[in-house]
């Protein structure tokens, strides 16, 4: 009795263990098309499945901010919702960014015609309070603050921004917060009388809440500045089996665990060390000298949060003309001066053409004068 050959497989893959085991010498696309042939195999196409009139006629396009990448507005939505009862009181946000360059600590509550800032707070302002700047444009004088995103510097900026707000606010004498950082765990309590203490929650935004995140940073100077902002001390550096080491904590709050690190390049590697403290050293500061820089700068802090005023640009210093040297704000011409503008460029363009027609004429003349 013939073999009878075997039935289709069902697969929409190219062979089976069995066609291997079948046809073992050859390659995966010449088995291919020799199952095809031979009637050992179906292809099935991948046909994405379409949606029907219905889903599309309901779709509702996502937020800007969401379609961007930009807005948890599953998170924002607990953190601005605020009770019926409450007559329309905000609630208020610790807003902490961390760029590249900087960390940005504001003091924001939700409107129906949008967000409004209380307050707001700087790395890049701790200048004022004895951070040293260094020069680091490559075209033009660029100024930056030493380490504006490290620990440290986040810690003095959620500082700032608490001293600032509650200076405004006129609570600066009534809630001191934590005069020393000592990286104690503290949480500002209600005075006997008067005004409570202001209350706001954190907004990371899309930062990931890892133990020792410098948002946490911001969010330790807020709350040793005097405001209430509800936290658990689990997310601090020096957390650990249930308990928090204060010592650890607190050497990040004043760089000393920045400055073992210079010490010990210094003594390891000169190169590096000279490489990648080299702002460090052309401010004369060593790796000792840290925790009495930020004790100045948290001193100075308490003493004047007000907001300094702002730097107007120096274009001179670069090089560069203003926008209203540059003509960008002209005053506006009427119907005749226009026309006259007009008038001026066409006579200028002519003279040009006649003068290229005139250099041409010159120099058909010279080259044929020559061939004679």
């Amino acid at each position: 009795m013939p073999r009878q050959p075997p039935a289709p497989a069902r697969a929409a893959c190219c062979c089976s263990a069995a066609a291997r085991r079948r046809y073992p010498a050859a390659a995966p696309l010449s088995l291919l098309l020799l199952l095809l042939l031979t009637g050992h195999t179906t292809i099935r196409a991948f046909v994405k499945g379409a949606q029907n009139k219905a889903y599309y006629k309901r779709y509702q396009v996502k937020y800007r901010r969401r379609r961007a990448g930009k807005t948890d507005y599953y998170a924002r939505k607990r953190m601005v919702k605020q009770d019926k009862d409450k007559y329309g009181s905000p609630k208020y946000r610790f807003v902490v960014r961390v760029t590249n360059r900087q960390c940005i600590v504001q003091v924001m509550a939700a409107k129906i015609q949008g967000d409004v800032c209380l307050t707001r707070a700087s790395s890049l302002e701790l200048s004022r309070y004895g951070i040293p700047e260094v020069e680091t444009g490559k075209h033009g004088p660029k100024k930056a603050v030493l380490g504006a995103t490290n620990y440290a510097a986040c810690y003095a900026t959620g500082l700032l921004a608490a001293r600032r707000l509650l200076q405004s606010l006129k609570l600066d004498g009534v809630y001191g917060g934590v005069t020393e950082a000592d990286g104690e765990f503290f949480e500002i309590e209600p005075a006997d009388e008067g005004a409570g203490p202001f209350k706001c929650i954190l907004d990371v935004g899309l930062k990931r809440t890892t133990t020792g995140a410098k948002v946490f940073a911001a969010m330790k100077g807020g709350a040793d500045g005097g405001l209430l902002i509800p936290h658990e001390e689990k997310r601090f550096p020096g957390f650990d089996e249930g308990a928090l080491e204060t010592e650890v904590l607190k050497d990040h709050i004043f760089a000393n665990h920045v400055g073992e690190y210079m010490d010990y390049l210094e003594e390891e590697d000169e190169e590096r060390h000279a490489k990648q403290f080299a702002h460090y050293i052309k401010a004369g500061i060593s790796g000792e000298g840290f925790e009495e820089m930020w004790k100045g700068c948290h001193a100075a802090i308490r003493a004047d949060p007000k907001a300094g005023a702002k730097n107007s640009k120096d274009y001179a210093a670069w090089g560069r003309k203003s926008a209203r040297e540059n003509g960008a704000y002209l005053a506006r011409q009427n119907y005749q001066q226009r026309k006259a503008s007009v008038l001026q460029r066409i006579q200028t363009a002519q003279k040009n053409a006649r003068e290229e027609a005139e250099n041409a004429s010159s120099e058909e003349e010279g080259s044929g004068s020559g061939s004679d």
